[in-house]
């Protein structure tokens, strides 16, 4: 007479392994998870990497149309500047679009606060930065350094006044000819100095990965934010 058949997984050599070889690998992978997220620190929302991203794909088609426009190779090699000239005025217009539609996110009206407030610890840090000593112990910040805070102010405002001028220079009749050829001359060259602050910005995110993974994937290393950030508590 045969034995009865039993289940393999319920003998005792079954449970055995389980409890020495299975259990144990689950724990591990559980474990380096947690040590994997606690080694990382959120540092922007998806809705703050949506306006970065959406203002800067806008701002490059602004520069991008603009050279089209003003240098006489690319607007050979284009053509179309009738279309050209389009997707520059519309790229402008909409260029304050993303940052009043991230206002919704509290994550991102918390962010603007900090951008907009500096504190004694932002002047030592932009004093370092005038005596070119990049030693992070000189340069104490918060979520944001004095550099961004600086350049987040700047660009606000060239912003604003692009717009301004770009309305004047598109709808003539809003304003006596004195005025459009003002604007003109205002709108040109910003332009050329938004342009050369753009280069420098792109530079530096170049040479910051840690920064650029922070935009991209939303966290960055707790190495990097307390050598970085020292003041800022996430």
């Amino acid at each position: 007479m045969r034995p009865p058949e039993t289940d393999a997984s319920k003998t005792p050599e079954a449970a055995s392994d389980v409890a020495s070889g299975a259990a144990p690998e689950a724990a591990v992978s559980e474990a380096g998870e947690r040590l994997a997220g606690a080694l990382r620190v959120r540092r922007f929302t998806p809705a703050e990497r949506w306006v970065h991203r959406t203002t800067a794909l806008l701002m490059g088609l602004c520069v991008l149309t603009a050279g089209c426009l003003y240098l006489p190779q690319l607007a050979e090699l284009v053509g179309r500047r009738a279309l050209v000239v389009r997707v520059h005025e519309w790229s402008g217009l909409l260029l304050p679009v993303p940052v009043l539609a991230g206002l919704a996110s509290r994550a991102f009206r918390a962010d603007l606060r900090l951008l907009n407030r500096f504190g004694p610890h932002d002047k030592v840090w932009l004093r370092s930065a005038l005596r070119r000593d990049a030693r992070p112990e000189s340069r104490p910040a918060g979520k944001f350094n004095a550099g961004q805070k600086t350049y987040a102010a700047w660009i606000a405002g060239a912003v604003l006044v692009m717009v301004g001028t770009g309305l004047l220079m598109w709808f003539t009749h809003l304003a006596p000819l004195v005025w459009r050829t003002s604007a003109t001359f205002v709108h040109d060259w910003l332009a050329l100095t938004i342009g050369l602050v753009l280069a420098g910005h792109i530079g530096m995110a170049l040479a910051r990965p840690e920064s650029r993974r922070g935009l991209r994937t939303g966290s960055v290393s707790r190495e990097w934010a307390e050598r970085e950030h020292p003041l800022w508590r996430p």
